[in-house]
């Protein structure tokens, strides 16, 4: 199937389904809320906080999506 999409691709290789997702954000809503519209479309396994590093403006979020679990509209 990735031979007829994609010429070159090593046939090899298993298919990408879990992902990771690192957010980064001005602030916790809009992290979160990124978070949530991610999760209306896939399978997620969110975060319920977000992460600072002191010194560095904004917030960050991780959530892991399982692309085999596509969510119905």
């Amino acid at each position: 199937m990735n031979q007829r999409r994609h010429p070159g691709v090593d046939q090899s290789m298993k298919p990408i389904r879990d992902v990771v997702v690192d957010v980064a954000a001005a602030d916790d809503d809009t992290a979160l809320a990124f978070q949530a519209a991610l999760a209306r479309i896939w399978a997620t396994a969110p975060a319920d906080r977000t992460t600072r590093t002191p010194g560095e403006p904004g917030v960050r979020v991780r959530c892991y999506l399982d692309l085999r679990q596509p969510l119905d509209s």
